[in-house]
C-alpha cells in the first residue's frame, strides 16, 4: 500500500515554485506549474545527479514545462518525466500528486 507524503500547503508552493522532498532514500521534485502540481524523481538519468539543487534558482532551469539539468544540459518534461534532449535518453520517474484539504501531497509509490 502506498502512502501520501505532505509537501506543504498550496500557499507554500506558488506557481513557478519547486520543492524537493525525501521519500525513503529517493528525492522527489514537486513543481507548481500554473496551479497544477507535478512530481518527478530529482534525478538526471544521464549521470545520476540531481536536477534541482538548493543553491540554484529554479526559474533559471525551468522553461515551458521543461527542466534543464544543471550539470550537462539534458532536458526533461516536468509533466511526464520524458527525456527530451541528450545526453539523457532515459526518462526520469514520475509520482502522483494531489491536493487534500489545501495540502500538496506526493504518493510514495511502491511503499
Amino acid at each position: 500500500m502506498s502512502e501520501w507524503i505532505d509537501v506543504g500547503t498550496v500557499a507554500d508552493l506558488p506557481p513557478g515554485a519547486v520543492r524537493v522532498v525525501a521519500i525513503g532514500d529517493e528525492e522527489v521534485a514537486v513543481f507548481n506549474m500554473d496551479g497544477e502540481f507535478f512530481a518527478i524523481k530529482n534525478l538526471c538519468t544521464h549521470d545520476g545527479s540531481p536536477l534541482v539543487l538548493p543553491d540554484l534558482d529554479p526559474a533559471d532551469q525551468i522553461t515551458d514545462g521543461k527542466i534543464t539539468c544543471p550539470h550537462h544540459g539534458a532536458m526533461f518534461c516536468i509533466r511526464t518525466g520524458a527525456a527530451l534532449s541528450p545526453p539523457a535518453y532515459e526518462d526520469t520517474p514520475t509520482f502522483p500528486v494531489r491536493v487534500s484539504n489545501g495540502i500538496v501531497q506526493v504518493q510514495a509509490t511502491g511503499a
